[in-house]
């Protein structure tokens, strides 16, 4: 391998997303959909594009998002922030990249909990600093309390949670997320939560920000995202939000990253924050496709884990019958049978599960039918 690219692997969304271009195939495996958005928010959008400002926003946002995204935390979880907690990111990614390379100095460590969205370890050894991953057991994806404690070391800097969990579609419950804080709190460590798919519900599910738990706020740096609230995943207009001390920090940073994030796309974004009507269609839309998707893998004769939040649904290949591993079903489904979908392998470094998938369901029905369609001839195949 070119030595340049060490630490920097190609993603394995593109990889997938690439094979099922070239094989023409159905993509559950990248994690945007084809349905959700607010119309309302895209029409508003295309008229700031016209009468708004193109022109560079302050660094760290437009006053009017940061007061929104403020707004919007203190009526849904109880978070009691002003704008200066508030740093807009061109995408949530490049908030925890810029918090990387702000506060991760060469040798600290930091507990990444795996499976982990891919992003993470490459940018903290970007930073210099040194990935510990504290594994989820399979099947019920449960964190190890004792693992993580087991885990902290001096040179321990941060933790990384995400929740809701990408790619497993949980939701951390109250011992989880307690579990974490006493963690951090006992060792004076800070964590980055990556509450993205936040909104993202499904069913009855509730949320938590690891924010709102005692002694929390002040070391917690949450991680949010308009696309994955509107389903609007190409806009990248995320945030972070920190204490005023650590969000001006995590600005230094970003002032070189990306330094700005479209105004008008901030602004549209401010617009739809402010209204409140949009979550529940959208949660019943996602909750309605992953019912569709469980109901054909099932009748196929896989079987589903459960799924309480984001777009993700896993699928257990051993229990279902099929002998192979997860990349080697994957490869099999999108060059034999036509459809894309991600190995969880590729999730985790250090203890990675090989025994599953995961599929995207938020997409139109007749995509999710050609999947399934798909995915039963693959199984057939593999088994």
């Amino acid at each position: 391998m070119n030595p340049l690219y060490q630490g920097m692997p190609v993603s394995v969304f593109e990889r997938m997303s690439l094979s099922a271009a070239e094989h023409d195939a159905v993509n559950l495996g990248q994690g945007f959909p084809d349905f959700g958005w607010p119309e309302p928010l895209v029409t508003e959008a295309a008229r700031l594009l016209r009468e708004g400002s193109n022109q560079y926003p302050p660094s760290r946002g437009l006053p009017t998002l940061r007061q929104a995204v403020a707004d919007h935390y203190d009526r849904h979880q109880g978070l009691d922030l002003t704008p200066e907690h508030v740093l807009i990111t061109s995408g949530a990614t490049e908030a925890i990249a810029a918090t990387m390379l702000a506060l991760v100095q060469p040798g600290d460590e930091v507990i990444v909990i795996a499976p982990a969205y891919d992003a993470y370890a490459p940018l903290i050894r970007r930073a210099g600093g040194v990935v510990r991953e504290v594994a989820l057991r399979a099947p019920d994806w449960r964190l190890d309390a004792a693992g993580l404690r087991a885990a902290v070391t001096a040179a321990t800097r941060l933790i990384i949670l995400n929740n809701p969990h990408n790619p497993t579609g949980r939701l951390f419950d109250a011992a989880e997320l307690e579990a974490v804080a006493a963690v951090a709190r006992e060792h004076d460590l800070l964590v980055l939560s990556d509450e993205v798919w936040e909104h993202v519900l499904l069913g009855d599910a509730r949320f938590t920000s690891l924010a709102a738990l005692p002694g929390m706020a002040e070391r917690t740096l949450k991680c949010g995202s308009a696309g994955k609230m509107f389903s609007l995943t190409g806009w990248k207009v995320g945030w972070l939000v920190a204490t005023p001390e650590l969000a001006a920090v995590v600005a230094r940073a970003h002032q070189f990253l990306t330094f700005a994030t479209p105004p008008n796309l901030q602004a549209a974004v401010a617009w739809g924050l402010g209204q409140d009507d949009w979550i529940v269609p959208m949660r019943s839309a996602f909750t309605r496709a992953r019912d569709r998707m469980v109901s054909g893998l099932e009748r196929s004769g896989y079987v589903a884990l459960p799924a309480q939040a984001t777009y993700f649904q896993c699928i257990d290949l051993h229990a279902s019958g099929i002998p192979l591993d997860d990349e080697q079903f994957a490869m099999l489904a999108v060059e034999r049978a036509g459809v894309a979908s991600i190995p969880i392998s590729a999730f985790s470094e250090k203890e990675p599960v090989t025994t599953m998938i995961r599929l995207c369901f938020a997409k139109r029905d007749e995509t999710i039918d050609a999947g399934l369609a798909a995915l039963a001839k693959a199984r057939a195949l593999a088994c």
